[in-house]
C-alpha cells in the first residue's frame, strides 16, 4: 500500500471522527453557548458604548474622536465607526476596502439621552460625566482638594474626586466620634465655588419656567450635600414634572459643552455583526475530555504509521553511516512504495558509487601505468647516457623527446577532463566550414599502414572552436587507426542530417556489445592488459564526448565483433 495512500487514510479516519463528536458536542451545547456569548457581546457593546459616551461628555465635538476610535478597536477586534445622523463618516476604524455599514445602527452615542439599556441607572438619562460649566478651575480643585485631603488624613475616610473636579469624602470614619473636633471642619469643603455659583445661576434662570422653580433651587447643587443627592431627586416642595424640567433645562445648559449626537456602528473587521459563538462551560468540558480521547486514538494511530516508516529508514541511516565509513557493498531490502523507492534508488546510488571507486581504483592505475612507461624510458636513456653506455646523439635525443611527448599528450588530456568536470573547459567559437577540421586531420594521418580517406557533402558550415572540434574528430581517427590492422581502412565523412553530421568508419577489430556501452568511459579499454599496442591511455573518447557536448551536439558508437566500428559526432547549426 503506498505511503501516501497510508498517511491519506488515518488522516480522514482522524479527522471524520473529530468532525463527528465535535458536530455532536457542538448540537448539545449550541444553546447554553448562544445565550453566554450573546451576553459577552452585549457587555462589549457597552463598554465601546460608555467609553464613547465619556469621551462625548467631555469634548465639544468629534474632532479629535479618531485615535480613541481606533484604540478601542485594537482592544476589542471590533470595528467601530460613528457618523452623524445623516451618514457623514466622523470616524471608523475600518479602511478603504471594509464593508459597507449595516442600515440600522447599534446605538445612538449621546451624553444627554444615554441608552439606558447599555449604560442603566441614571434617571434623568444624562451622562454624568457631562458637567460643562461646574468644571471646577485647576485652583478650585486643589484647593478643595488639599482641604479634603486634610480631613480624610485626621479621620480614615477616602477622597473621591467627582466629574466635575470636586472632592467628597466617601466610607466610614475610623477616628471616634469623641474625636471629631480634632479634625479641620468639613463643612468649607461643602461651599459653593465662584464656577459653581455662576453656571448655578445660569441653571437657575433656565428653570424659572418650571412650575416648581422655587422648589428645585435647592436642587441646582446636589454636590454640596453630604449625602450627595442627584440632581433629579425632588425636594418636599416640588410637584410632578418638575425633575423632567429641570432634565430638560440642563440638557440645554450643557449642549455647547458636549459632543452632538452620533450614530455608533459596531460590526466585526469584516462587516458581519458580531454574533460569534462560544461554548459553554459544560461544553468545554465534554469537548475536552472527547479532545483527549480523539488525541490518543490519533496518537497511536501516528505511532504505528510512524513505527511502520521508521523501521526501513533507520536501516538506511545505517546503511548511510556503513557507506560513510568505506563501505560501498552496502546494500538495503526494497520494499513497496514510496520507501521502496528510496531504498532501491539508494541501492543504484551504492552500486553506482562502487562502480566510482572502482574506476577511480582503476584509474590511479592506469595514469600509473601510462606514467612508468615513458619516465622509465627517459630514466634509462638518461642513466645510460650519464654512465657513458649510451652516446648522447640526435638519435637518443629525438627518442627522448618522442617519450617527452607521450608523457605531455597524456597530461593534457588529464587537464582537459579536470575542466569538463569542472565546467570550466573553455571554448573560442565562430564561423567554420567542417570539411575544413575533416581535411586538416585526414591530411595529418595520410601517411601509414592504415588508409585514411575523407568523403564530404555539401557545405558544412556551422558555429564551433575549430581547434576543439579538431581535437575531437583527431580522437575518434587515432582510435579507429589504433584498432586497425595493416591494410586496414578508416573513411571520415561529413554530411547535413538535422545537423552537421561527422561519422568515422573503420574497417578494425570492431567492439564486443558488452563493451560498447563503456566507450566513452575514461581509462576503459576492451584490452585490460593496457599494452601499447592495442590502444592508449583510455582519455580520448572520453574527452571527445566531453568536447562535443559542449558545443550543443552529441556522439554515439555503432560496432559488431570482427565488422570494425562506427563514431558519429551530431552537432547543431545556426
Amino acid at each position: 500500500m503506498s505511503l501516501l495512500f497510508r498517511i491519506f487514510a488515518v488522516s480522514l479516519v482522524i479527522a471524520g471522527s473529530s468532525i463527528a463528536v465535535t458536530a455532536w458536542l457542538a448540537t448539545q451545547a449550541t444553546t447554553g453557548s448562544i445565550r453566554q456569548e450573546q451576553g459577552e457581546a452585549l457587555a462589549t457593546d457597552a463598554s465601546i458604548y460608555d467609553r464613547l459616551l465619556g469621551y462625548a461628555a467631555d469634548h465639544p465635538s468629534w474632532a479629535d474622536v479618531q485615535s480613541t476610535v481606533d484604540t478601542i478597536a485594537r482592544e476589542t477586534g471590533r470595528r467601530i465607526a460613528l457618523t452623524t445622523w445623516d451618514r457623514t463618516p466622523i470616524a471608523d476604524s475600518g479602511d478603504a476596502g471594509s464593508p459597507q455599514l449595516p442600515v440600522n445602527p447599534t446605538v445612538v452615542v449621546d451624553p444627554l439621552n444615554v441608552n439606558p439599556v447599555l449604560k442603566p441607572g441614571g434617571v434623568d438619562e444624562i451622562d454624568p460625566r457631562a458637567v460643562g460649566p461646574f468644571k471646577l478651575t485647576p485652583q478650585e480643585r486643589a484647593d478643595l482638594g488639599e482641604r479634603a485631603e486634610a480631613v480624610a488624613a485626621c479621620d480614615g475616610r477616602t477622597v473621591v474626586v467627582q466629574p466635575s473636579g470636586r472632592p467628597v469624602l466617601r466610607g466610614q470614619r475610623t477616628l471616634p466620634p469623641a474625636r471629631y473636633d480634632e479634625c479641620p471642619v468639613e463643612d468649607a469643603l461643602y461651599a459653593a465655588t465662584e464656577t459653581e455659583q455662576k453656571a448655578g445661576a445660569e441653571l437657575y434662570e433656565l428653570v424659572k419656567g418650571c412650575p416648581g422653580a422655587a422648589a428645585l433651587k435647592a436642587a441646582l447643587t446636589p454636590w454640596l450635600s453630604r449625602d450627595g443627592a442627584d440632581w433629579s431627586r425632588p425636594t418636599p416642595e416640588s410637584r410632578p414634572g418638575d425633575a423632567a424640567c429641570l432634565a430638560s433645562a440642563r440638557r440645554h445648559q450643557l449642549a455647547p459643552y458636549v459632543a452632538p449626537a452620533a450614530l455608533l456602528f459596531l460590526t466585526e473587521p469584516t462587516g458581519a455583526r458580531p454574533e460569534t459563538v462560544d461554548l459553554s462551560t459544560a461544553g468545554v468540558t465534554r469537548i475536552a475530555w472527547t479532545a483527549l480521547g480523539i488525541l490518543a486514538l490519533a496518537g497511536l494511530a501516528s505511532w504505528l504509521t510512524a513505527n511502520h516508516l521508521v523501521r526501513p529508514i533507520r536501516a538506511l541511516t545505517a546503511a548511510t553511516q556503513r557507506m560513510g565509513a568505506g563501505d560501498r557493498e552496502v546494500r538495503v531490502s526494497a520494499a513497496k512504495g514510496e520507501i521502496g523507492e528510496l531504498a532501491r534508488s539508494f541501492n543504484a546510488m551504492s552500486a553506482k558509487l562502487a562502480d566510482t571507486e572502482r574506476q577511480r581504483q582503476a584509474m590511479v592505475g592506469d595514469v600509473a601505468h601510462e606514467l612508468r612507461t615513458p619516465l622509465s624510458n627517459v630514466t634509462g636513456w638518461l642513466e645510460a647516457a650519464q654512465d657513458g653506455v649510451a652516446a648522447t646523439d640526435q638519435r637518443l635525443v629525438a627518442l627522448l623527446a618522442e617519450e617527452s611527448l607521450v608523457l605531455q599528450r597524456l597530461v593534457d588530456d588529464l587537464h582537459d577532463l579536470a575542466q569538463a568536470d569542472a565546467g570550466t573547459l573553455r571554448l573560442h567559437p565562430e564561423p567554420i566550414d567542417a570539411a575544413d577540421v575533416i581535411e586538416q586531420v585526414v591530411a595529418a594521418h595520410a601517411n601509414g599502414d592504415v588508409t585514411v580517406t575523407s568523403r564530404t557533402e555539401g557545405e558544412l558550415f556551422l558555429v564551433a572552436d575549430p581547434v576543439r572540434l579538431r581535437q575531437a574528430v583527431e580522437n575518434l581517427v587515432t582510435n579507429a587507426i589504433r584498432y586497425t590492422p595493416a591494410g586496414g581502412a578508416v573513411s571520415v565523412t561529413g554530411r547535413l542530417d538535422r545537423g552537421v553530421v561527422i561519422e568515422v568508419a573503420d574497417t578494425g577489430v570492431g567492439i564486443a556489445p558488452d563493451d560498447l556501452p563503456h566507450v566513452f568511459e575514461r581509462f576503459w579499454r576492451a584490452d585490460k592488459s593496457r599494452s601499447r599496442s592495442t590502444g592508449g591511455s583510455g582519455l580520448g573518447l572520453a574527452i571527445t564526448r566531453h568536447l562535443v557536448e559542449a558545443h550543443g551536439g552529441a556522439v554515439t558508437a555503432a560496432a559488431e565483433p570482427g565488422s570494425g566500428a562506427t563514431f558519429r559526432i551530431t552537432l547543431p547549426v545556426p
